[in-house]
């Protein structure tokens, strides 16, 4: 991931913030070429400020980081890919068979 300072004068954000710019084209995505430790650490990332949330009973907050991490790309990209790279479906289930 590539960070890029903006410093346009009249642009709309702060002078000085700093952009992470994600280098995989969202329409061309490469499974192959996703950063997964990095999605992992961004899902992790927001599971932990849950708790921590939670447990110092903010529940605004733990709610507002719920709808984050449930409509994440990061989320998202994990959900698909345990799923998809699930060595389990290919084993019986429980009636033995299929």
């Amino acid at each position: 991931m590539e960070r890029t300072e903006l410093k346009a004068a009249g642009s709309k954000e702060q002078a000085g913030a700093v952009v992470h710019k994600q280098e995989i084209d969202t329409n061309q995505l490469d499974w192959e070429e996703i950063d997964w430790p990095a999605m992992e650490r961004e899902v992790n990332r927001l599971q932990t400020r849950i708790v921590k949330a939670e447990q110092e009973g903010r529940w605004n907050k733990a709610k507002a980081l719920q709808y984050l991490l449930t409509r994440s790309r990061a989320a998202r990209l994990l959900a698909v890919r345990r799923v998809t790279e699930n060595q389990g479906s290919k084993t019986p289930g429980v009636d033995g068979q299929t």
